[in-house]
Parts: C-alpha cells; structure tokens; sequence
C-alpha cells in the first residue's frame, strides 16, 4: 500500500472532524406527534420494505416522505421491513456466467 503524504492526512482528518462536527447540529423532530393513530404490523412492513428504494428517493425531494413508519408495533413490522428490504437482493440473483 502507497504511503500517503502527511499533508492528505491531515485534510482527511479535518474534513472528518469537520462533517462530524456539522452532524451534530440537526435538530430534533417531536416523536409524540408520530406516535397516534394506526400502528402498522408485519405486513405493513413487508410493504414499507418493498417500496424503501422509491420511498428515498421520494424522501431526498418532499420532508413529508419517509422511509420508515415510527408507529409501528415492535419486532414483527421491523422483521417484515427487513424481509421487504432484503428481497431486494434476492431479485438481483447471480448474474455470473458459468463457463
């Protein structure tokens, strides 16, 4: 591996310490407003799953959007957003070809 000068060292080190440091200034959204009416379970996040790809890119546009339902009922909506999220994968397959 190449030696980097001492001088790219320390731009990346500033720069580092520098988006870290701008991170911390977001500010903080009121949770208890999410939290009321309907709470989604399994299937709701197996579907939020699905649709996560076209809900970022939605989300870059419009603050309204977002990719992941906060009034949800605990384990079984995260384990159908996970599966959701992950079959993503699984569509994508091995497109290797075998000589």
């Amino acid at each position: 591996m190449k030696n980097l000068p001492f001088s790219k060292i320390m731009v990346f080190a500033t720069l580092a310490v520098l988006m870290f440091s701008l991170a911390s200034c977001a500010d903080v959204e009121p949770v208890k407003e999410c939290l009321q009416g309907k709470q989604y379970g399994f299937l709701y996040g197996l579907l939020h799953g699905f649709i996560t790809p076209v809900s970022f890119i939605g989300s870059l546009f419009d603050d309204n959007v977002a990719i992941y339902a906060i009034n949800n009922k605990g384990g079984w909506y995260d384990l159908g957003f996970l599966l959701g999220s992950g079959g993503w994968g699984f569509l994508a397959g091995n497109k290797s070809k075998k000589n």
